[in-house]
């Protein structure tokens, strides 16, 4: 039997447990009775993070869902395989489920033409839709679902206790997920999430990618004072809100006031 690396009673991280990176974070939440995965991965890696389950003496039937985070590739690449082999449930936020069940390779990341990257995004029937204010219970556990939409529109996180897995919301060095519109970011969104996660009580956030670590509102509000800029910035195309340079010249070529270069 492999010795199971708790990161916090019940929970297991499969980067750390395999102690190599494997990819994006993989929690296993073990209920006792029963167990269940937050994100399974790339495709190629779903094999071997069953089979570390099955090492560390798990029963693979008593696999009581897989939850999809959101859409992304590199987070549900492998889900359909791993639906399969686990024999289980796949659950998602219903704005997850169009994507991930007609695997659209723009959408969820598979396909960037213009940087000549492409990987197969099989599709993946979603068994069961996680709503906001959701209780997921695995064995003698209950998880708590939050809708945290900004990075996708059907972001997820879950609170546990003292622990929230806030997904691609925030990371440890104030990063978020990837802002696109063709991904159907949303800043104002993205903003009220992190807000959310500011006021709340968790005392360790556990994200998608990254080390885990105690929760710093510092680290927090960096990001939503960061976003809160994005909101007016061109840099950031059709998911800005207003660009008030634009708004200034508008009026000025309005006014019929010409540049006067020499201010």
């Amino acid at each position: 039997m492999l010795p199971r690396k708790y990161l916090f009673p019940h929970v297991i991280e499969m980067n750390y447990q395999a102690c190599r990176r494997l990819g994006v974070n993989v929690y296993l939440i073990d209920g006792g009775s029963e167990w269940l995965l937050i994100d399974v991965g790339y495709l190629d890696t779903v094999g071997e993070i069953i089979d570390i389950i099955r090492k560390m003496d798990f029963n693979l039937s008593a696999c009581k869902m897989l939850i999809a985070t959101h859409a992304d590739a590199d987070h549900i690449q492998g889900i359909a395989r791993a639906r399969e082999l686990l024999k289980t449930k796949v659950a998602a936020h219903p704005l997850t489920v169009g994507p991930l069940e007609t695997g659209d390779e723009i959408m969820t990341y598979a396909t960037i033409k213009a940087q000549e990257f492409s990987i197969p995004m099989p599709p993946c029937k979603v068994d069961l839709v996680l709503n906001e204010g959701d209780t997921i219970r695995v064995g003698e556990l209950k998880l708590k679902v939050w809708h945290t939409p900004g990075h996708t529109a059907g972001q997820l996180a879950f609170k546990m206790g003292n622990l929230l897995f806030c997904g691609d919301n925030i990371y440890k060095d104030s990063c978020v997920g990837v802002i696109d519109a063709h991904h159907g970011s949303n800043l104002p969104d993205f903003i009220k999430s992190l807000s959310r996660i500011i006021k709340d009580d968790a005392e360790f956030l556990l994200p998608s990618h990254g080390p885990v670590f105690r929760r710093d509102n510092r680290i927090l509000q960096k990001a939503i004072d960061r976003l809160t800029q994005y909101q007016y910035m061109a840099d950031f195309g059709t998911c800005a809100i207003a660009w008030p340079l634009l708004d200034e010249w508008e009026k000025e070529v309005s006014a019929g006031r010409m540049p006067n270069f020499n201010k």
